[in-house]
């Protein structure tokens, strides 16, 4: 069981990304730790720190729901894509072990399904 990013535009042939629910944390963690914070310091991680504290364009990806919750708009895509194709440049360059290289991949599908949601104007969802 996981989880399913896509775009909201009804084409079951559009890109998506999926993880286990144990692969994204990772990955999420892995985005929040680059970004400078810890993710399980944070309100509705674990922790009591309030989103308020962090500023970074990933937050609507990173404060969100595993699966359903609200879907992110073009615009919430469009300003993940810039952060998010910064670091997978960064991790890319690092090198790393195989969990971190597994997670550039990650990052660049999800940068094609962000880029999808903003060319089609559609949000991504949540599954």
């Amino acid at each position: 069981m996981g989880l399913v990013l896509f775009p909201g535009d009804g084409d079951n042939s559009s890109p998506d990304v999926s993880w286990s629910y144990s692969g994204f944390a990772a990955f999420r963690r892995r985005l929040a730790e680059t970004e400078g914070f810890v993710l399980s310091e944070m309100s509705g991680f674990g922790g009591e720190r309030p989103w308020s504290e962090v500023s970074t364009a990933l937050e609507p990806l990173l404060d969100h729901p595993d699966a359903a919750g609200d879907d992110l708009s073009p615009a919430d895509c469009a300003s993940i894509l810039v952060r998010l194709e910064t670091i997978t440049d960064q991790w890319a360059q690092e090198g790393g072990d195989q969990l971190l290289q597994r997670q550039v991949e990650d990052a660049r599908q999800l940068a094609g399904v962000l880029r999808h949601c903003i060319e089609k104007d559609v949000p991504l969802v949540f599954l």
